[in-house]
């Protein structure tokens, strides 16, 4: 069952990273494995992701229109470097891009915007906002309320001044909601600085800084989203700190390898530049004071402030073993708490707090939430064919964080088939590329202010991405 040490250590590093196209905005998967390699080694990686997300119109939305792909293909590098200067301590740095996002909308639908045409707020938000004022003048009336009363207190209210004001200013706005597609772009970029200890041959303790980055953009268009029809932010790159700390413990003989690692929340105060079109209309006033927004939540839309984002702590299990002559089974279990990840830029939660009553949230909503924690499990085996030549084959799976999910990555996990192989040209190097194709899991996509509730806007189902992979891994 013995294998070559080296040969051992990365038969599995062959295929893409594992995460690739997993939950939320997790990407890399923070594997740990290059720091893991015997003695000192170097590593560089590039996964591309090719990925098609399309659906239709569902839901809330008044209109049945198709939804063409709006997942746009992505790479990202990573990069490791171990050195074992004694033969008790490690140190180790490692970088990739843990998380980020990428998508546009295009085409005719309701996450495209056509000034002019688009209305502020749909026909059934309009229909609830007469309803509930023909509801309150029945009960100031001390008349009861009943589909026949209900339908005579709505015709008064349609006809009234104040309905016809508001009315006419909803209309005159739509010409300063904003025009084209609904897109986001999200990147991050991680260093972590590893120090290891090995009291003996079987154990490695290791802990670590991690210095993070994150920039983005972010553009809201067209009718799902209403008052937000317009809204743009922009994430300046601001940086963050956190740690990581683990256990492994092998035995190179039978090819055993196990390893345990925490990863911690890093917190990064941003200033994110924001803008809303709509607040360039002069009678927005007229509108809110309509809709009995207060004047205190008015006045607070125009406010400046911070912003904190807060990129999840994660665990990763890693485990392999030999089962037979140059042959090991492995495995990786990765949990990631994006349920209680959130997005809430300044001024898009004072706009929320100023709306949210209208929708049932007086407190406000996000921009982005996610309702349940990520677990990703994949398994394979790999196989030293040849002195030269290796392979592996996987199935990876993925539990999604929650359904429905935003309009700004609506697909709920994934199951995934994986090929790879690698090519050393000599016992210290080795050239490996691999494949994967997904199968990613259907999705109900909500605004974030339908968050957190059973409403949703559109339906993506039947979708796939293809990711590949290619690695260079050299020990000196």
């Amino acid at each position: 069952m013995k294998l070559k040490t080296l040969s051992t250590a990365i038969i599995i590093a062959i295929l893409p990273s594992t995460n690739v196209f997993a939950a939320a905005m997790d990407r890399s998967g923070q594997s740990m494995s290059a720091f893991l390699q015997p003695g000192n080694y170097f590593e560089a990686g590039l996964s591309i992701l090719d990925p098609d997300v399309s659906g239709k119109e569902a839901g809330t939305s008044e209109t049945r229109r198709s939804i063409s792909d709006m997942a746009d293909d992505y790479y990202f590098p990573s990069a490791a470097l171990k050195i074992q200067p004694t033969e008790h301590f490690s140190f180790g740095l490692l970088y990739d891009q843990p998380f980020g996002a990428k998508a546009e909308y295009t085409g005719d639908n309701v996450f495209v915007s056509h000034p002019g045409s688009d209305a502020i707020l749909s026909q059934g938000a309009i229909d609830g906002i007469v309803t509930k004022k023909a509801k309150e003048a029945l009960t100031a009336q001390g008349l009861p309320i009943n589909d026949q009363t209900l339908a005579v207190a709505k015709q008064q209210v349609i006809q009234s001044p104040q309905f016809q004001q508001l009315n006419g200013a909803l209309n005159a706005a739509k010409g300063f909601l904003g025009e084209g597609n609904t897109k986001v772009k999200v990147d991050t970029q991680n260093i972590s600085a590893v120090f290891g200890y090995q009291p003996t041959k079987n154990w490695n303790i290791y802990a670590g800084a991690a210095y993070q980055t994150i920039r983005g953009n972010v553009s809201l268009r067209g009718q799902a989203y209403s008052l937000y029809n317009g809204y743009d932010a922009s994430i300046k790159e601001t940086e963050g700190w956190g740690w990581l700390a683990g256990v492994a413990y092998q035995i190179p003989e039978i090819a055993l390898k196990a390893s345990l690692t925490y990863r911690s929340e890093i917190d990064h105060k941003v200033n994110i530049k924001e803008d809303l079109s709509l607040m360039g209309f002069p009678a927005l006033n007229t509108v809110l004071g309509g809709l009995d927004v207060s004047p205190d939540k008015i006045a607070a839309m125009n406010s400046t402030g911070k912003t904190t984002i807060t990129t999840p702590q994660s665990v990763n299990l890693d485990f392999q073993t030999g089962i037979m002559a140059d042959t090991v089974a492995f495995a990786n279990v990765r949990w990631v708490n994006w349920k209680d990840f959130s997005i809430q830029p300044h001024k898009f939660g004072k706009v929320s707090e100023a709306i949210g009553g209208l929708i049932g949230r007086p407190n406000g909503f996000n921009l982005v939430q996610y309702s349940d924690d990520q677990w990703n499990i994949t398994a394979g085996v790999g196989r030293k064919l040849t002195e030269k030549w290796a392979g592996n084959v996987s199935v990876g799976w993925d539990s999604g964080a929650g359904n429905p999910v935003t309009t700004l990555g609506p697909t709920e996990g994934y199951w995934n088939v994986g090929l790879g192989v690698q090519y050393s040209p000599a016992p210290n190097y080795f050239i490996a590329g691999g494949v994967k194709y997904f199968w990613l899991g259907d999705a109900k996509a909500q605004t974030g202010a339908q968050a957190g509730g059973s409403e949703y806007v559109a339906d993506f189902s039947d979708n796939n991405a293809i990711a590949y992979g290619l690695k260079i891994g050299y020990k000196f």
